[in-house]
């Protein structure tokens, strides 16, 4: 059987993706600075495909990659 309707989904973040080095910090996550937005941009699309996961962008313009 699948998972009970009453049970809520576990997210992994797998990885941040931010524009500001203060937010880098360690941890289990991956965590990377880019230097712009456009970097940004395509270094969170391109890791999310390879390890086939999802992006949500947040409001402070970081990116998680996260997997259910």
């Amino acid at each position: 059987m699948g998972r009970e309707s009453s049970d809520r989904p576990i997210y992994e973040v797998l990885a941040l993706v931010t524009t500001k080095r203060d937010r880098v910090i360690g941890g289990t996550s991956l965590c990377l600075w880019a230097e712009n937005e456009e970097e940004a941009k395509t270094m969170t699309a391109d890791i999310a495909k390879a390890m086939k996961a999802d992006v949500v962008h947040m409001k402070n313009g970081d990116y998680l990659i996260i997997r259910v």
